[in-house]
């Protein structure tokens, strides 16, 4: 054994004690480290010929790299609509690296069970009925993705095409009917072979991000009986505006399509007693994707993408040319239902945070977010010099400078230079706008005050 490698071994308790006692320092300066930076570009450095070991690393990380980190989770980082990782998320984190499994077998140990057994929690937190079945991917993007890879084979069953042993290019051409996509959307039609250009956008609601229903009634009856793929939302980017799930559910009593939602972090207004009517019809879904780095606060990467048609998922991913995998089956491994051959075991902090803290611990974090958002929205409405562009539906705040929106990008800038917080910029109905999203367990009243004071004396 290399000496450093024998060396960090037989030290291996100090060093962990060493670690944590850097990640408690860390944690407990959140709230003094800048909730964004100015990113300062380094350039690589060549690698190391020796090495230095463990506490040799850890030293050059924290000189190097740790301080020029944002505090993404801390309390007012309040872009990307990204969560931080509640205490036991953190420690199953740790321990997923810990064991070091590779969940995509049931051959070596018990790890898919364990997903399985998260992927049925999640499935009750969102009030899906038990036809839906859910696997673990690395974000939405990827949920996206393997929802839209099993509408696409769908479409081939319509058309008695095997898709996934023929290709895409004996399909045809293909119409995916939605109101406000996602951009992830796009990106998983293209690394799908369907292209950007089958999105055909329908209509939106006046003063709305959600869907003309009416509209897209009429899109589908152009296509003549040809089925097609509707992508929902479950909360847009910009608005956390809800297209009416159950009325374009209804629709499928006239049209041939796949319903797939993209509820990346609109699912969790099921867990609000006063907003969960806005993911009615969720569980008329054909595939739904969940975000789960978002608003259940645990770590990048984790997400799931729920179906009704697991039949139609081992049909697209199944590895059934590799011996060592086993068959597929009836209830196939999660080998045969992800993009991925070996990943990380993502449902362990999922798992944690759900053990710890229950339903009620992460409603409690939805509902005290979306009060947060409102009060943020009620601040910003009374600031001069800058207007909402849309109500506070959910748990992000839209909003523009009044006199000046072009200058929008400049208050972004200050607002990151200032280090109090972090926002988005963004663009809705043509105009330059931010959004400030909240889902992070640890955000108070107090946080709000701070960013509305700071946009206060950054007001133009």
């Amino acid at each position: 054994m290399h000496p450093l490698l024998r060396d960090d071994l037989a030290r291996l308790p100090e060093l962990l004690d060493e670690t944590r006692a850097y990640a408690v320092r860390l944690l407990a300066g959140l709230d003094d480290r800048p909730a964004a930076q100015a990113p300062v570009r380094r350039e690589p450095v060549p690698l190391p010929v020796e090495g230095t070991g463990l506490k040799g690393a850890a030293e050059t990380f924290a000189e190097r790299w740790e301080p020029g980190f944002a505090a993404s989770a801390g309390p007012r980082y309040l872009g990307f609509v990204t969560g931080g990782a509640t205490p036991a998320a953190l420690a199953g984190d740790w321990l997923t690296g810990v064991l070091d499994q590779n969940p995509t077998s049931r051959a070596d140990s018990t790890a898919p069970d364990l997903e399985r057994e998260a992927a049925s929690w999640l499935r009750e937190l969102f009030g899906l009925p038990p036809e839906h079945q859910g696997v673990f991917v690395s974000g939405a993007t990827m949920s996206n993705v393997a929802g839209l890879a099993v509408a696409r084979e769908w479409l081939g069953e319509r058309y008695g095409v095997p898709v996934a042993e023929r290709g895409v290019a004996a399909l045809g051409p293909v119409t995916v009917l939605s109101g406000t996509p996602h951009s992830s959307i796009g990106k998983a039609l293209s690394l799908l072979g369907l292209g950007r250009s089958a999105i055909r956008r329908v209509d939106p609601l006046p003063g709305r991000e959600a869907v003309d229903v009416a509209r897209l009634a009429d899109a589908l009856e152009e296509l003549g009986g040809r089925p097609a793929i509707v992508v929902a939302n479950a909360g847009t980017v910009n608005t956390v505006d809800f297209d009416d799930l159950r009325a374009i559910a209804a629709l499928r009593e006239r049209h041939p399509f796949w319903l797939h939602v993209d509820a990346a972090f609109g699912a969790f207004a099921a867990l609000s007693p006063a907003h969960a009517h806005l993911v009615d019809g969720l569980g008329e879904a054909d595939s739904v994707c969940v975000d789960l780095h978002k608003w259940l606060n645990v770590p990048y990467s984790s997400a799931i993408q729920f179906t009704r048609r697991r039949d139609l998922q081992a049909r697209v991913f199944a590895n059934s040319a590799a011996a060592y995998l086993g068959p597929v089956g009836d209830d196939p491994d999660p080998v045969h239902l992800t993009p991925e051959n070996s990943r990380r075991l993502h449902a362990v902090p999922a798992w944690f945070t759900l053990a710890a803290y229950g339903r009620e611990g992460h409603a409690e974090v939805v509902r005290r977010d979306i009060a947060l958002a409102e009060l943020l929205g009620e601040r910003i409405a009374a600031l001069p010099g800058y207007r909402l562009l849309a109500p506070v539906r959910l748990n992000v705040v839209c909003f523009t400078l009044a006199e000046a929106p072009e200058r929008v990008g400049e208050l972004v800038t200050a607002i990151t230079e200032s280090g109090e917080a972090f926002l988005t910029p963004t663009v809705y109905d043509g105009v330059p706008a931010l959004r400030a999203a909240f889902s992070n367990w640890r955000t108070t009243e107090a946080d709000v005050e701070r960013v509305a004071g700071l946009l206060g004396r950054l007001a133009p």
